[in-house]
């Protein structure tokens, strides 16, 4: 935040609407009660594949409280949805990043270095900076764990990127963006569709009337 000062009170705002969608939280800095400058903060999302709750359940009884629940005994697996994670959340830094462009503030996401490695090698990343620039709009900020200390692990900083909206698409790609469009638009055809939609070229000859060209005022039938 390029305008915020010692002295200056620190907010931390969650959920808030923007054009282009929520923004998990803004960090917010005032005086007198008057916003000076604020940063919108993004955070990873969680998709998965499978259920965690027989996992967590097994947690819950290894801490020694029963549960009684059967999903304890159940061999099925679960894990993180890379793809579906990328994908939509790309897209959505991508919609965001333009108001953010617009208003010359900064919108960062926060994930982990896993996912980052993941995100090199699906996109196109090359054209990034690396340290961030704080000219850009779009900031990345993975974060891994560290060694426990004491018994307790921290998380730490890995690296800072940065780009703007362009770069954004950039790393989308066409196809890519088009193909999550495309895929919203199927889906919501596919809903709409049935026989009475069906087209039938014997019923598609409809009269239309229009005015002439004349100017007279008298209709022109056009099939």
């Amino acid at each position: 935040m390029t305008l915020h000062e010692p002295g200056n009170e620190l907010h931390l705002v969650p959920e808030v609407k923007i054009p282009g969608g929520n923004v998990d939280y803004f960090l917010v800095s005032t005086k007198n009660s008057k916003v000076v400058d604020f940063v919108g903060i993004e955070l990873q999302t969680l998709d998965t594949t499978g259920s965690a709750w027989p996992e967590r359940q097994r947690v819950v009884e290894r801490l020694g409280i029963e549960t009684n629940d059967p999903a304890v005994h159940t061999a099925k697996t679960f894990g993180m949805n890379w793809k579906m994670t990328a994908k939509t959340i790309l897209v959505q830094m991508h919609h965001k990043a333009s108001t953010f462009e617009h208003v010359n503030r900064k919108l960062v996401l926060v994930i982990q270095n896993e996912f980052l490695s993941y995100m090199r090698g699906e996109f196109k990343f090359d054209h990034f900076h690396e340290p961030a620039a704080i000219s850009d709009t779009v900031h990345l900020h993975p974060y891994g764990i560290k060694d426990p200390v004491d018994g307790h692990r921290a998380l730490a900083l890995g690296s800072r990127m940065s780009t703007d909206v362009v770069g954004i698409g950039e790393a989308l790609g066409v196809q890519a963006e088009t193909r999550v469009e495309l895929e919203t638009i199927v889906a919501a055809l596919e809903k709409k569709i049935s026989t009475d939609t069906l087209f039938s070229p014997f019923n598609a000859s409809v009269a239309v009337h229009k005015a002439a060209p004349g100017g007279d005022g008298k209709p022109d039938l056009v099939e």
